[in-house]
């Protein structure tokens, strides 16, 4: 089931304890519907519900699955998936906004562990990095460039660096696994990009929005 630029879907919300968490594999990706400024920004831009997007990484030795993720204006970081539905924002309260995990087809089929290894080693080097005030503007001017007249020269210089829209790490991860997602024409992935990319299924609704 591709999910849609502008309806979040109508399956039911699962219980993430003792229906979703012990399914989820590493690589899954988990796509979210924020209500927050910057959510807001890209659903703007973007014309769509989607505005985040994270992978996941189990850890089945210490017990815990983590989400690998791009968060402006921290930068990249890895948080635990529960800490998403529990106390996102260190004040006991869930995401703000709609939560789903999706699958790609290709992922469990042609990612052995070499290439697992290297998706996940790129990923953790992408950390500690905080974003500052320019590559905040170099984002948001990538995810508004589909709709302004950027020139080519203008649109090498906000190209991504070491500064990432969410979805354009996670596009870089998985490139690190031999698995491509394609960039859309204004030369960045949005969230959208992801949840329509026929290649991903639905595997479970967390939360509603």
């Amino acid at each position: 089931m591709t999910l849609k630029r502008n309806a979040f879907p109508r399956n039911a919300v699962k219980d993430y304890v003792t229906e979703v968490r012990p399914m989820l594999r590493s690589g899954d990706i988990v796509l979210c519907s924020g209500s927050g400024i910057f959510s807001t920004m890209i659903q703007v831009a973007t014309g769509s519900i989607w505005s985040h997007v994270a992978f996941v990484l189990r850890l089945d030795a210490i017990d815990r699955v983590l989400l690998l993720e791009s968060v402006e204006p921290i930068g990249v970081r890895c948080v635990r998936l529960s800490k998403y539905l529990d106390d996102y924002g260190n004040d006991g309260k869930p995401y703000p906004g709609g939560i789903v995990v999706v699958r790609h087809a290709d992922f469990a089929a042609q990612v052995d562990d070499n290439a697992l290894t290297n998706l996940s080693r790129y990923a953790i080097d992408q950390f500690g990095y905080p974003y500052d005030a320019d590559e905040i503007a170099k984002i948001a001017a990538r995810i508004f460039a589909a709709k302004l007249p950027f020139t080519a020269k203008q649109k090498q210089r906000i190209a991504p660096d070491r500064e990432f829209i969410c979805s354009e790490y996670v596009v870089r991860c998985y490139e690190e696994a031999g698995l491509d997602i394609q960039w859309n024409q204004a030369g960045y992935v949005a969230p959208a990009d992801i949840a329509e990319d026929p290649s991903f299924s639905l595997v479970a609704v967390l939360q509603k929005p």
